[in-house]
């Protein structure tokens, strides 16, 4: 009778840890795929509103913002005064080539390529943008920054 429950109790606890681990896998899976939507949502508002507004939408108060040439800009404030809201850029677009989130589910990362078409200039580059869990459970842009790249990406 011991042997008995003994064994029903390790099969338990066995069955438990492996629901366990795929839960957590399922859910790394699922919010990696949340900040893949999100950059391909910003990267649509951009190409609708403008490049600023988009990252002001989705930007943590305390944004770092990398553009080459240029030292960061710190914080949403700062960024939202760094630019002439006239004349905000809808020729720029992207999509991400993968994500990854922390075990803590706190922090996770985009990256990909973007594409800028304007009239008489076409420029291409990759970018990285690092997503931070807010206390209400959604995303915010914490640190974004790219490069240009002589032609479009390859993968």
């Amino acid at each position: 009778m011991i042997k008995k429950f003994g064994y029903i109790l390790f099969c338990g606890i066995l069955f438990y840890l492996l629901y366990a681990c795929k839960e957590k896998s399922r859910s790394i899976e699922y919010e990696k795929n949340e900040l893949l939507t999100l950059d391909r949502q910003m990267s649509a508002l951009a190409e609708k509103e403008g490049f600023n507004h988009a990252i002001l939408f989705f930007a943590d108060d305390s944004i770092v913002k990398f553009n080459e040439g240029k030292l960061p800009i710190l914080g949403k404030k700062s960024y939202d005064s760094s630019f002439d809201k006239s004349h905000d850029t809808h020729a720029i677009s992207w999509y991400p080539l993968a994500a990854e989130v922390a075990a803590s589910f706190d922090l996770g990362y985009t990256w990909g390529n973007w594409k800028y078409a304007a009239i008489d200039t076409t420029m291409y580059g990759n970018y990285f943008t690092v997503w931070k869990k807010q206390a209400d459970g959604s995303w915010k842009v914490k640190l974004d920054g790219g490069n240009n790249t002589p032609k479009p990406g390859l993968l």
